[in-house]
């Protein structure tokens, strides 16, 4: 059974929630609700469509980048990519530049890459927190860089993405700057946060977390809450034997 929410004007439970929506067994503590971007909120990879659209802007050599492009995601799927290789191979794209070199860029990425791959009904169950007053964060192994426009872009106050390392003049230089928010980098990543913004710990919240990766299980083993969405057959396996709710919002 779906546990997305329903659109505006559908039938709500008896306490206000939307039928459904994960947090209504939240038991008096606040609702944290954590959303993955890639194949989750998003059809597609952040940082691939980058790639991709670095490749047909003219900015990087489709002979090189275009089968290393592949095999990266290929390796993020199965499981066998490296945290920093994966981070590193995107930021790398932006090595020997400042953030200014690459806005106008970025804007069009943006528009004509991100946007149209945005999926509906996330964005319905995103509005759905929203609307009941839930503590919303997105949480993505992409860089910060490309990340934070699609989070302005989806209303999060809240981002906890991969940080790029900065040179002395203020430029990219390729490099992971601390922990990819990757895999079990997400748990630490997602503690960092709560103690840098001065909130409850994590287990003083009601937590909440879709996500569409097994990249992502370990975040998702913990809070209380996992919802996979879009899954691959791995990650719908686990779902099934772990009684999490699943969903497909494709």
């Amino acid at each position: 059974m779906s546990t997305a929410a329903p659109r505006e004007g559908g039938a709500r439970a008896p306490d206000g929630q939307p039928p459904g929506l994960p947090g209504t067994r939240a038991a008096g503590k606040p609702v944290l609700a954590v959303f993955d971007l890639d194949h989750t909120l998003l059809e597609g990879d952040s940082d691939v469509l980058w790639c991709d659209f670095l490749i047909a802007e003219g900015v990087l050599d489709p002979a090189v980048f275009g089968p290393r492009n592949q095999a990266i995601e290929a390796g993020y799927k199965a499981g066998t990519v490296g945290t920093r290789e994966f981070c590193e191979f995107f930021i790398g794209t932006l090595a020997g530049h400042a953030p200014a070199h690459w806005a106008a860029l970025r804007e069009r990425y943006l528009a004509t890459c991100i946007q149209p791959r945005l999926l509906p009904q996330g964005m319905q169950t995103l509005a759905a927190h929203r609307a009941q007053g839930h503590r919303l964060l997105m949480s993505t192994a992409t860089n910060r860089f490309l990340a934070e426009r699609t989070a302005q872009v989806l209303g999060f106050e809240h981002l906890v993405a991969t940080a790029c390392e900065m040179d002395a003049q203020g430029r990219f230089t390729g490099r992971v700057a601390g922990e990819p928010n990757m895999r079990a980098g997400k748990i630490q990543r997602l503690h960092g946060w709560l103690h840098e913004q001065g909130l409850p710990t994590l287990t003083d919240h009601h937590s909440v977390f879709y996500s569409d990766s097994m990249n992502d299980l370990p975040l998702l083993s913990v809070v209380d809450e996992p919802v996979a969405v879009n899954g691959d057959e791995r990650l719908g396996a686990v779902a099934g034997e772990r009684g999490w709710a699943r969903v497909d919002w494709r």
